[in-house]
């Protein structure tokens, strides 16, 4: 079976007076139907930005430069302004980082939640208000009739992450896109809006871009994952592949620095430095200035992303001499 979506060579940037900051530089991958795909890397490694430009919800300052984004073979970015419309909401859903800025504080929840039925004539207003009921229950939104009329104010940021995910489903997209779905939510909370998640795309048959920073996550929830720095993939690998053996030294970095119940005391340990300037690249493997095992060949040249076992790529000019030692 074909995949659902296929990335091919994305480049994304913004123009600013500054400079032009290169967000995205050539990504490519693919989604199958039912996948979930993890996107990590640091603030500023181009996630974020990459599955935007799928949806076309840049600033005015920003450029797709270059690229494809095949949705069941139909390239997204060259849709109309019209014809894109029709694709958010019912074919491709996004649920943001921060659910108060997303939901207008002036409208109540049940209003906002029909709007995307009714846009794309799901439903009429009857209809929608139900599903959107249903949906809210399915959230798990205690006395969902009754607080279909509140307003955003009146909710947690747990409950309101839940109304953003019934929102998001409310037209069974093929696609969900969850760009921090846990971002500010404690322990407990985190760990329902994942289960959740993971019932709703088993409920509706969706597949499931995840957008986080939280290696803990992506290795729990995801199907492969996707290693982001400076706008570049720099892994690529199923999720057990990747936790078995990480490749690239950014990779690796990030999973020494992510916090385990098993470490029994060890301490963390971070990647050295900040990640680079968008604008003013380094030359060569972007993080050579970071990387423990930079040669003068990562200064100059910018190592291509290479398959070195069953779907799992790594882009680094040192991977013989890592994985020997």
């Amino acid at each position: 079976m074909a995949d659902l979506l296929t990335v091919i060579n994305l480049r994304t940037s913004f123009h600013r007076p500054d400079g032009i900051v290169n967000a995205v530089n050539g990504i490519s991958y693919s989604l199958g139907y039912g996948e979930t795909l993890g996107i990590v890397g640091e603030s500023g490694s181009g996630k974020s930005v990459s599955v935007l430009s799928l949806l076309k919800l840049l600033r005015s300052n920003a450029r797709v430069e270059s690229g494809e984004a095949l949705l069941e073979g139909r390239d997204l970015l060259k849709l109309s302004k019209e014809e894109m419309r029709k694709v958010r909401g019912k074919e491709i859903a996004m649920i943001f980082q921060n659910p108060m800025t997303c939901l207008n504080p002036t409208y109540r929840i049940g209003r906002q939640m029909i709007e995307p039925l009714l846009w794309h004539k799901e439903a009429d207003r009857t209809g929608a208000s139900s599903i959107a009921v249903k949906l809210l229950q399915q959230a798990g939104i205690p006395e969902a009739s009754s607080r279909f009329g509140d307003y955003p104010f009146q909710f947690s940021g747990g409950m309101r992450q839940r109304v953003m995910i019934a929102m998001a489903l409310t037209c069974n997209p093929k696609l969900l896109i969850a760009d921090e779905p846990t971002t500010a939510l404690d322990v407990t909370v985190r760990s329902q809006i994942l289960n959740l998640l993971q019932e709703m795309k088993a409920e509706y048959k969706m597949s499931v871009i995840i957008i986080t920073h939280d290696f803990g996550i992506a290795t729990n929830f995801c199907d492969k994952l996707i290693v982001m720095y400076a706008g570049r993939i720099v892994e690529s690998a199923p999720t057990v592949s990747f936790v078995l053996k990480p490749q690239h030294p950014y990779s690796k970095g990030l999973l020494r620095s992510t916090l385990d119940i098993d470490l029994n005391g060890e301490k963390l340990k971070p990647i050295p430095g900040n990640p680079p300037s968008l604008i003013n690249l380094p030359s060569g493997c972007a993080f050579h200035p970071r990387c423990e095992h930079c040669t003068e060949k990562c200064r100059n040249e910018i190592p291509e992303l290479k398959q070195i076992d069953d779907q799992h790529s790594v882009a680094c000019h040192m991977l013989q001499e890592i994985t020997s030692v």
